[in-house]
């Protein structure tokens, strides 16, 4: 089975579990809507790869995996796009959650996605009768517990944007690099292996993609990107386009990705994670204009 089919076979999975029995029809609805159909689904590509890479040996338990690492990542999406943070009216090409379903059914949506992701791998670890699935589990709430909330995870992320003053580091490790963190942490996790050797991958793929993100925003549209442009410049956030310009966030970017490649761990899937890798970066490349802004 390809990796697309299994992650969106595990998300519709997990919101079966949301909507059984007579959940509330609105709320049920926001929550479809909030990560059906999805966007690239990078993250838990990322931790299938690792997975894949390190024998995945317990494909149901990653699976499940990719599925809560997404569900995170969409309910922070719907957050982010609420009134008191980005006051977004499009995520994806549509509108956002709160302006098609109210402000209080998105902060609800946000809420059951996350308590959603945690209660996907509870079930998980309950599969293998030796114990080994449920230890796995715990390792891997404990992995996605961390980059979701504080002192480093998403949470802080968005923390970082109510300081005077900002340490752009913390602040884009925090932000976006978290998650990344967690997919390839997850990844090795769910396949038996340590995650500590993972971690300077993801956080190099969530850096890049950050900076990325920041080239996007300020060089595209809304119809390009999906969602509102020039939301650095407007909520006046630290970015790499305003500290390097864009010839030197756009060389930046291509020394991370190359960083990346060679911070993979030696594993019997190096060669096809580096394919990986290298396929990510060429998605997110081409769509930078060839400016000479500085």
């Amino acid at each position: 089975m390809q990796t697309s089919d299994r992650i969106e076979n595990a998300m519709k999975r997990a919101l079966d579990v949301a909507q059984a029995g007579q959940p509330p029809a609105q709320l049920s609805a926001a929550l479809r809507y909030a990560i059906l159909p999805g966007g690239a689904r990078i993250r838990p590509t990322i931790l299938l790869s690792v997975a894949t890479a390190c024998g995945d040996d317990r494909p149901e338990l990653s699976a499940a995996a990719a599925a809560a690492l997404e569900l995170i990542h969409c309910a922070s999406l719907v957050h982010d796009d609420l009134p008191c943070f980005d006051d977004a009216d499009i995520r994806r090409g549509k509108p956002s959650v709160h302006r098609t379903f109210s402000e209080p059914l998105a902060v609800l949506t946000g809420d059951s996605l996350i308590m959603l992701a945690f209660e996907t791998l509870a079930h998980a670890g309950k599969g293998d009768p030796s114990g080994n699935d449920a230890a796995r589990a715990a390792q891997l709430v404990l992995s996605l517990s961390r980059r979701s909330g504080m002192p480093g995870g998403i949470c802080a992320g968005q923390g970082w944007e109510s300081e005077e003053s900002i340490d752009l580091h913390a602040y884009h490790m925090s932000k976006t690099a978290a998650l990344f963190i967690a997919a390839t942490e997850m990844g090795a996790i769910s396949a038996g292996h340590d995650p500590e050797p993972w971690r300077d991958l993801g956080a190099l793929i969530g850096e890049a993609f950050q900076v990325a993100d920041d080239l996007r925003d300020a060089l595209l549209d809304d119809a390009a990107l999906g969602k509102p442009a020039g939301q650095d410049d407007l909520h006046h956030r630290p970015n790499a386009v305003a500290r390097l310009g864009v010839t030197g966030a756009t060389e930046r970017l291509s020394d991370i990705l190359a960083g990346a490649i060679a911070s993979i761990p030696s594993c019997p899937g190096e060669a096809a994670l580096a394919q990986m890798v290298r396929r990510q970066a060429q998605a997110i490349m081409p769509v930078l204009p060839q400016h000479n802004r500085a």
